[in-house]
């Protein structure tokens, strides 16, 4: 990737990364829409994220590992399946030289997806009391 190369598409994103790391990307789209087809593609942060009644997800390639950007609390539900990569706070590291765990990712973003639909009905019940 160029160094201070701004992306405005994932497709830009994606084409700017090594062509070793570009089919594990691609990969991760397509998890991630197949799992949340409803969600909003776009870049923040100069990332690959979703939107769906507020932040989904993100991903991106590094030196060594895929990034998966779910949220905390992604990372607490899905611990134990968790405990064979390296993780911190929000983040799962996915390694370069292993297969992405297509069923683990999925689930995750189906995960998140029951999250931000939660909230957002919460959010409208709370709106709907103010109102009376």
């Amino acid at each position: 990737m160029k160094d201070g190369a701004r992306f405005t598409t994932v497709d830009e994103y994606i084409s700017a990364q090594s062509k070793e790391v570009q089919p594990g990307l691609k990969l991760l789209r397509k998890l991630i829409q197949q799992a949340a087809p409803m969600a909003e593609e776009k870049i923040s942060y100069n990332m690959p994220c979703y939107m769906l009644h507020g932040m989904l997800a993100f991903f991106s390639a590094n030196a060594k590992h895929y990034g998966l950007y779910a949220m905390p609390s992604a990372n607490v539900a899905f611990m134990e399946r968790l405990k064979a990569y390296d993780t911190s706070k929000g983040t799962v590291r996915l390694p370069l030289d292993k297969p992405i765990p297509q069923k683990l990712i999925t689930d995750i973003i189906k995960f998140r997806v029951k999250e931000n639909l939660a909230k957002a009905a919460m959010k409208q019940l709370v709106k709907q009391k103010k109102r009376k």
